[in-house]
């Protein structure tokens, strides 16, 4: 269940007024089915896949992907298997926390786990939404925005991109002032 908060303190869990509070800036939220398959349900408890597995497991959310290449240009996509020990985490920690845009649509499945994205408006105020399982957003190209794990450090989740060098952050440099 995604959460969003305001600057100024306010919480919003439900799904439509999330949605509502992110379309100013072009952002879709919403939530998919999960794949209740008892296998692919003991692949996402699991901590550490292996490339078969991981294969298996994004084999399981081809429809979403067929969906995502119809509705967005999505070429190709990745599983992201993130906790305390992976390859991925320290550089995901020390930078994506960073605002940053990138030149393609950002769009991401989550299978389990949490994150928090965080996003600028244009006047300048800032809000942070934690997603979770079966949540499901597309950040435009271009939207000011910073990512980070929650205290869990536990994620998987579908990536699903248009081209290589559109996930390439560029750094913005501005000062993240909401608190968590």
């Amino acid at each position: 269940m995604a959460v969003l908060q305001l600057e100024d303190g306010s919480i919003y869990t439900n799904i439509g007024a999330i949605a509502s509070q992110l379309a100013v800036l072009n952002i879709e939220i919403d939530r998919l089915p999960t794949n209740e398959n008892p296998t692919i349900q003991e692949l996402l408890a699991q901590d550490i896949l292996n490339v078969t597995e991981k294969q298996q497991i994004l084999t399981a959310f081809k429809t979403e992907f067929a969906y995502f290449k119809r509705i967005s240009g999505c070429q190709w996509c990745d599983l992201k298997v993130l906790q305390p020990g992976s390859q991925q985490i320290y550089a995901l920690m020390t930078q994506s926390n960073r605002t940053h845009t990138h030149a393609d649509a950002e769009v991401i499945h989550i299978l389990a786990g949490e994150c928090v994205f965080g996003f600028v408006y244009a006047n300048g105020s800032q809000i942070q939404l934690m997603l979770q399982a079966a949540d499901y957003i597309k950040v435009p190209a271009n939207t000011e925005h910073w990512f980070y794990l929650t205290p869990l450090l536990y994620l998987k989740a579908v990536q699903y991109y248009t081209t290589a060098q559109g996930w390439i952050p560029q750094y913005t440099n501005r000062k993240v002032t909401i608190q968590n």
